[in-house]
C-alpha cells in the first residue's frame, strides 16, 4: 500500500468554507497519489483558531478554546472525506477540552476509516512548552487500532522519543508520528525518535510535520519539518531505513510504498531480531559495575 505524510502549512483562514475547501484539496490530492492512509501533523488544527478572529488566534489561551470548540465540526468533515475518497485519515492533532481529564486540554489526534470508524489517540508526555505556558495535560492511554490496512499505533511528536511507549505498541505494524517542531534540531529529534522506534520494534513509522511561519498563531508561529516514512534497515527495507522523505519546509505530500507483510517477515527472520530480543534487557541492566581507570 501507499502511505502519504503531510508537510502542512497553516493559513489564516477567514471562514469555515475556506477551511473545508483547504482540507478537501489536501485529501483529494493525497488520494490521487494512490495512498490508502493520509497523515496530518501535530497541532495542524490550530489554524481553526483564526475562525474566531485574529484576536482569539493571537491569544494562547483563547486559541486553545477556539480550536477545541470546532473539533466536532472538523471531525464530521474528516469522516465525510475519508468515506468519499476511500482513505484512512489521521487528522491533525488539536487541543481538546475533555471533562474526563480535568479542566485543562489534551493534545488529541483522531483516526478516521473510510467505513465510518473513528479512534482517538491523546499525547502521553508533554513537552516543556506544553507544560508551561500551555498547561496541556496527558489524556487517555495508548490505543492499538486494528484496521483493514493492518495494526496501527500513534505516537504524537515527543512521544516518539520514548521507547517504552513504542514497546507498548509492539503489535503495531505501522506507527504514525504527527509532529510540530519549531527548529531543525526539534525536527531531527523527532525524526531520530521515529527511526529508532522503527528499528527497535521492526515496524514502519510515518512522520508528518507543520512547515513554514504562522505569525498570527503564538502556539505554532515557527515551524520546520518535512514528511518521512521509515522502516528497519534490514531485509526487504532500504539499507538506510528511509522509505521516503520530502523536502525540508516544502508543503505537500510525501508518499511511500509500504508492504506490511515485510514487517512480519523481518520480525520472524531479519538480519537482527531487536523486537524479539527486547526482553533480554532487564536482566542485563540490573547491575552496573563502576570501574575506575587511571
Amino acid at each position: 500500500m501507499k502511505v502519504a505524510t503531510a508537510a502542512y502549512s497553516l493559513d489564516p483562514l477567514k471562514d469555515w468554507a475556506a477551511y473545508a475547501a483547504k482540507l478537501e484539496d489536501w485529501v483529494s490530492r493525497g488520494a490521487e497519489t494512490g495512498a490508502e492512509i493520509l497523515v496530518f501533523p501535530e497541532y495542524g488544527a490550530m489554524e481553526l483558531a483564526m475562525l474566531d478572529g485574529p484576536e482569539a488566534a493571537g491569544d494562547l489561551e483563547r486559541s486553545l478554546h477556539a480550536v477545541s470548540d470546532r473539533i466536532g465540526e472538523a471531525d464530521a468533515l474528516h469522516s465525510e472525506l475519508a468515506s468519499r475518497y476511500k482513505v484512512h485519515i489521521l487528522a491533525a492533532s488539536a487541543p481538546v477540552f475533555d471533562e474526563a481529564y480535568g479542566a485543562r486540554p489534551v493534545n488529541r489526534a483522531r483516526l478516521f476509516s473510510p467505513t465510518g470508524g473513528v479512534g482517538v489517540q491523546d499525547k502521553q508526555i508533554m513537552t516543556r512548552f506544553e507544560r508551561d505556558p500551555w498547561d496541556v495535560v496527558p489524556g487517555g492511554p495508548l490505543q492499538l487500532f486494528d484496521t483493514r490496512l493492518g495494526k496501527i499505533g500513534v505516537l504524537i511528536c515527543y512521544d516518539s522519543e520514548y521507547p517504552l511507549l513504542a514497546r507498548a505498541l509492539s503489535e503495531a505494524e505501522l506507527i504514525l508520528v504527527p509532529s510540530a517542531t519549531e527548529a531543525l534540531a526539534g525536527y531531527w529529534r523527532v525524526r531520530i525518535g521515529a527511526m529508532a522506534r522503527a528499528l527497535e520494534q521492526q515496524c514502519v513509522t510515518a512522520m508528518s510535520s507543520i512547515v513554514g511561519p504562522a505569525p498570527w498563531c503564538p502556539a505554532v508561529d515557527e515551524n520546520v519539518g518535512m514528511g518521512g516514512i521509515f522502516g528497519p534497515p534490514d531485509r526487504g527495507f532500504p539499507s538506510t531505513g528511509v522509505i521516503a522523505e520530502g523536502t525540508l519546509n516544502t508543503p505537500g505530500w510525501t508518499v511511500g510504498e509500504v508492504d506490511l507483510g515485510r514487517v512480519a517477515e523481518v520480525r520472524a527472520d531479519g538480519g537482527v531480531l531487536n523486537r524479539s530480543h527486547w526482553d533480554e534487557q532487564p536482566e542485563r541492566v540490573r547491575e552496573v559495575t563502576e570501574v575506575t581507570l587511571g
